[in-house]
């Protein structure tokens, strides 16, 4: 079997789609699978759009994610005079023709069409459909240049596949109406036919076309919420194919190893955020030590807060790792511990707070922890336990956590206390007893 050749073909608009990012992903481990080449192809025919920002956009996702390809990029645009000497090929043999044509602006103008035949079927073995056809019949001639001389996308993808050697098409189903036609034009020009796998869309809850409507739709954002580029990686390799067992979270090597285009699913993959968060939380817990401490410091840095020397930060990196599922969160978790200047939440405040007691339970903690001899989390536990009688420690857990961080959310509690220390506690307690709690 000759060499395998894929393509990602994208048109760079600035934003990447979840979906392109995908059929990209599914055509660099079907590559390194098979020991093939994956290929970059540009194209920037749209050059309203395409500008040197977009491209850069484009090439700076593909970065982040892993996507290295193994050519150099190719340029559609820079392929015009391959496209028009194509054109002329298929004119020249009778598979295409001249007419006029009204644009939608009402202007007149000549195109070239593409000749499709009056009979017979066009079919093709799709590798994760099956055996698809359709009568000839049923399609009409198509244009492949515009009046103002420029290709169409039928002609200039069909002639940059013959280029660039491709040997396997893997692209979303929204395509399969183009595949019959650009199966007629590589027959039309001589060319081999490559294989094609058309896989299935990404769908939000209700089963629709998955879009910006239904949250993050674009790499870039998913980038700067603080998802790993790995984890992101891995969820959308697994909408649409699994490895067969109930593995979710796997290595590059593994799904190179494990992956099989003939294994992707034909149906719709519905696309779930909480999913995601869990998969990105736990590619966090995966990170070194030394790698998630050096995010924390460089992000609580870059939010103007400073961490003290003689503050116990492995502690903290142990317990937090663990809880975190967007390395952005990390500032907002650790300004209670490096900042006095704390936001508070006010839907904790009037959950947690503003009840009848709570300043007078307040005030009693900071007595009863003023009287703990070692500030550690589990004499501080061992304290409210106490006060609970075996009863749950949820009513005194809850305001603590409110009082000294504003959150209702973060870290073991008394593992928060520990870091805290016995100064910022009892203070805390007692000003939000006197400021925030009834």
């Amino acid at each position: 079997m000759s060499e395998i050749r894929v393509r990602f073909a994208p048109s760079p608009t600035g934003k990447v789609h979840i979906g392109n990012i995908r059929a990209a992903i599914y055509n660099w481990l079907f590559a390194r699978h098979t020991g093939g080449k994956f290929l970059l192809r540009v194209e920037d025919t749209d050059l309203e759009r395409s500008t040197p920002e977009a491209i850069q956009a484009l090439l700076e996702c593909m970065q982040w994610l892993g996507l290295d390809y193994d050519e150099e990029a190719f340029y559609q645009t820079k392929n015009k005079p391959r496209h028009m000497e194509a054109v002329e090929k298929l004119l020249a043999s009778g598979h295409a023709y001249k007419c006029e044509r009204t644009s939608r602006d009402g202007k007149t103008g000549e195109v070239v069409m593409f000749k499709m035949p009056r009979e017979g079927v066009i079919e093709f073995d799709d590798i994760v459909k099956g055996k698809m056809a359709k009568r000839a019949e049923d399609i009409q001639d198509f244009a492949i240049v515009r009046s103002d001389g420029s290709p169409i996308f039928h002609i200039a993808n069909v002639v940059d596949d013959i280029d660039q050697r491709v040997t396997h098409i893997i692209r979303g189903d929204d395509h399969v109406e183009n595949t019959f036609k650009h199966i007629c034009i590589f027959k039309a020009l001589g060319a081999p036919v490559p294989q094609y796998g058309h896989l299935s869309m990404i769908v939000n809850q209700q089963g629709k076309p998955y879009s910006k409507r239904d949250g993050a739709a674009f790499v870039g954002e998913f980038r700067d919420t603080g998802y790993l580029p790995e984890a992101l990686f891995n969820y959308l390799l697994l909408l649409g194919w699994n490895p067969g067992d109930d593995r979710e979270v796997l290595t590059k090597d593994e799904m190179i190893s494990l992956f099989d285009l003939e294994k992707v699913h034909v149906t719709a993959a519905k696309f779930d955020m909480k999913k995601l968060q869990w998969m990105n939380g736990e590619y966090i817990k995966r990170l070194p030590e030394a790698v998630f401490t050096a995010e924390l410091i460089r992000r609580v840095g870059e939010e103007g807060m400073s961490i003290p020397e003689s503050f116990d930060l492995k502690y903290l990196v142990g317990q937090l790792q663990v809880r975190t599922k967007f390395l952005n969160d990390i500032p907002s978790q650790c300004r209670c511990f490096f900042s006095d200047d704390y936001p508070f939440d006010d839907k904790a405040v009037e959950k947690r707070l503003a009840k009848e007691g709570v300043k007078a339970l307040l005030l009693d903690l900071v007595e009863r922890f003023s009287k703990v001899t070692e500030w550690t989390a589990q004499a501080l536990e061992n304290t409210v336990k106490e006060l609970s009688q075996g009863n749950g420690m949820g009513p005194w857990v809850h305001p603590i956590r409110v009082a000294v961080s504003g959150r209702g959310e973060g870290i073991g509690l008394f593992e928060m206390l520990q870091l805290l220390g016995r100064e910022k506690t009892l203070a805390r307690l007692e000003n939000a007893a006197m400021t925030k709690a009834l």
